[in-house]
C-alpha cells in the first residue's frame, strides 16, 4: 500500500524521499528515509529478495505521521478490489486501480466469462498467495539460467525454416547461443537511426474480433493478474505497436498496427513464465506455447498472431582520461531489471530498454528512434513524465525539444555528439516478441564530466553497473553470466561488435564473430 499512497500524491519515490526528509526536519522527527530504503519498503523485500525485517521505530513513526495510517497497513499488500471500494465510496480512484479493473473486464470478455468472474478468480488467487510462496517462486525462477532456456527452445523448435536461424556468435574463446531468431542479414548490417531512413508504416485498422481465450490461457491470465497485484507490477493499458510485416532486406521498413497492452500481457507474455516454470520443474508440457507459438512458421506468421516488441540499446559514453581508470574509454551501461517490470524481471539487460509504443502521436512515434530517445529520457535522464506505465502525461508533445532534459538538450546542440544505430533485429522465441537491438554512443567526452552524475536508472532497474570498453576481461566475464535476458545479451553483443569497429583506441574488446560456432 505504501507505493500506492505515494502515487496518489502524484509523487515519484525520489520526490517522496526528499519530501519525507523535509517533513522530518520541519517537525523534529528523528526518522530518516533514503531512496534505497524507501524502494525496499515499497517492494516489501530486500534487494536480495528476502523479506524485510522489522521497520525501525523512528522510520515507522515518520511514515505514520505523514500518511496518518499504521505502518502495518502501509506495508500490507493492496487488494485488487481496493480501487473498486474507493469508487463505491465516491473517492477518486488512482490510475493503477482503473487499469487493473480494465484488465479484469477484458479477461471476462475474452474468456467468455460472466461479469465479475475474473475478479473472483483473482481474489481467490490472491488469498492463496503467501509472501513466502511468491519469494520461493521468484527464487526458483531466478535459478533458471539463460542457457537452459536456449536448450529447451532449441529442442522445441528443432524443425528449422529455410533462410532463418538463431543468433549465435563467438566472443573470444566462448561460444554464445541465444533464443533470438531471424534472417542472418538482419544481424550483419548496421543501420543509422533518426536520419530519416526509417520507414515504419502504421496500418490504421479497426480491431477485428479475437478468438475466445481457451480455458488454460484464461486461468493462466487470472493467475498472472493475481501475482502482479501481489508483487506491485506496474501495468498501463496503452496501445503497443504490433508488427504485421517486416522487409527481409531492411527491418527498419515494415508495417505495424496497434494492440492493447493487456492483450499482450495476458496472452503471449505468459509464455515466458510457463517456459521458466517448466524448466525449473524439469517436467511438464508447454500447453500455452503449443497453442500460440507451436512452430517457427507460427513465429513468422505475423498477421496471424499478436507480435509486440521492444527497442533496447547498449549505451556507450565516452570518458576522458582519469587518474583512477587510466586512458580514455567508453562507459558501458548494464542494468539488472527490477522485480516490478512485466518481463525479464531480475535479469540483466542493456539500458535503455522499452516497449515499442506510442506516447501521444500514434503515427509520429512509430519510428524506432522515437522509442529509443524516449527511453533514454525516461530511464537514464530522469524524465518521469514520459514513463508510459503512469499513463498520466498531460503534455501535447512530451518529447518536444523544449521539454528535453539538460543532458538531451546538450547532446542535440551539435551534430556528432551522439550516434544512434540499429545493430540487429530478431524475434525472441521466449515470447515471440520482436526486438530492435541498437547502439547509442555519446562521442563527446565532455558529456561525462558535465552530466555523468545525472545518469541514473529509473524504477525499472534494481541496479546499474558500469563496465569499461578497455576491460576485455571483465566484459568477457559479463557475457558469460547466466542471468542475462536473451534479448539483452543480443543487444550487448551486437553493440560490442559495432563498438569495436568504430571505437578506435577507446576500445580493447574481444572480437564478436557471427555464426562462429
Amino acid at each position: 500500500m505504501l507505493e500506492q499512497k505515494i502515487r496518489e500524491r502524484r509523487m515519484t519515490l525520489e520526490e517522496f524521499a526528499e519530501y519525507a526528509e523535509t517533513f522530518a526536519r520541519e517537525r523534529g522527527e528523528p526518522g530518516t528515509l533514503g531512496l534505497r530504503h524507501l524502494q525496499r519498503l515499497a517492494a516489501g523485500r530486500k534487494s536480495s529478495g528476502e523479506p524485510l525485517g522489522p521497520v525501525r521505530q523512528v522510520t515507522a513513526r515518520l511514515l505514520e505521521s505523514i500518511f496518518e495510517v499504521s505502518i502495518e497497513e502501509l506495508l500490507a499488500v493492496p487488494s485488487p478490489d481496493d480501487g473498486l471500494a474507493r469508487i463505491a465510496t465516491a473517492e477518486p480512484p488512482v490510475r493503477a486501480d482503473v487499469e487493473f479493473a480494465a484488465a479484469l473486464d477484458w479477461l471476462d470478455d475474452r474468456a467468455g466469462w460472466s461479469a465479475g468472474t475474473s475478479r473472483a478468480e483473482v481474489r481467490s488467487g490472491l488469498s492463496g498467495l503467501e509472501s513466502g510462496a511468491l519469494l520461493d517462486r521468484r527464487a526458483t525462477r531466478g535459478r533458471v539460467g539463460r542457457r537452459q532456456l536456449v536448450r529447451t527452445l532449441a529442442h522445441y523448435y528443432r524443425d528449422g525454416v529455410d533462410g532463418y536461424d538463431t543468433y549465435r556468435v563467438r566472443l573470444g574463446d566462448q561460444g554464445v547461443k541465444t533464443t533470438i531468431f531471424g534472417a542472418p542479414e538482419w544481424w550483419a548490417a548496421v543501420r543509422p537511426l533518426a536520419d530519416g531512413s526509417e520507414r515504419m508504416r502504421l496500418l490504421w485498422d479497426k480491431e477485428t474480433a479475437r478468438p475466445e481465450l481457451g480455458g488454460a490461457m484464461a486461468h493462466a491470465a487470472a493467475s498472472k493478474l493475481a501475482e502482479s497485484a501481489a508483487l506491485g507490477v506496474r501495468v498501463a493499458n496503452l496501445p503497443l505497436y504490433r508488427l504485421l510485416e517486416i522487409e527481409q532486406g531492411d527491418p527498419l521498413v515494415g508495417t505495424v498496427g496497434l494492440v492493447p497492452f493487456v492483450e499482450y500481457a495476458l496472452t503471449v507474455d505468459l509464455l515466458e513464465g510457463e517456459l521458466v516454470d517448466a524448466v525449473s520443474r524439469r517436467h511438464g508440457g508447454l500447453p500455452l506455447r503449443d497453442e500460440y507459438l507451436p512452430d517457427l512458421g507460427a513465429v513468422l506468421d505475423l498477421p496471424a498472431r499478436t507480435c509486440a516488441g521492444g527497442v533496447l540499446a547498449l549505451c556507450a559514453i565516452a570518458r576522458p582520461r582519469d587518474r583512477f581508470r587510466g586512458e580514455p574509454d567508453y562507459a558501458l551501461l548494464v542494468q539488472e531489471r527490477s522485480e516490478h517490470v512485466l518481463n525479464a524481471a531480475g535479469r540483466l539487460a542493456v539500458i535503455p530498454k522499452g516497449f515499442h509504443q506510442r506516447l501521444n502521436d500514434v503515427r509520429g512515434d512509430v519510428a524506432v528512434s522515437a522509442t529509443l530517445l524516449r527511453e533514454m529520457e525516461e530511464e537514464l535522464f530522469g524524465r518521469a513524465e514520459v514513463d508510459t506505465t503512469t499513463g498520466e502525461s498531460r503534455a501535447a508533445s512530451p518529447m518536444h525539444p523544449g521539454r528535453w532534459s539538460a543532458p538531451m538538450r546538450w547532446l542535440a546542440e551539435e551534430p556528432g555528439r551522439m550516434r544512434m544505430e540499429c545493430t540487429g533485429f530478431g524475434f525472441n522465441l521466449v515470447s515471440g516478441n520482436y526486438e530492435f537491438a541498437s547502439l547509442v554512443v555519446i562521442e563527446d567526452e565532455e558529456f561525462w564530466p558535465r552530466f555523468g552524475g545525472q545518469v541514473e536508472a529509473n524504477w525499472e532497474a534494481a541496479g546499474l553497473q558500469l563496465y569499461s570498453s578497455l576491460d576485455g576481461e571483465l566484459v568477457d566475464d559479463l557475457v558469460a553470466r547466466e542471468s542475462w535476458s536473451n534479448e539483452g545479451l543480443f543487444a550487448l553483443l551486437q553493440g560490442l561488435r559495432r563498438l569495436r569497429e568504430i571505437g578506435g583506441t577507446r576500445v580493447d574488446l574481444p572480437a564478436v564473430e557471427l555464426s562462429g560456432l
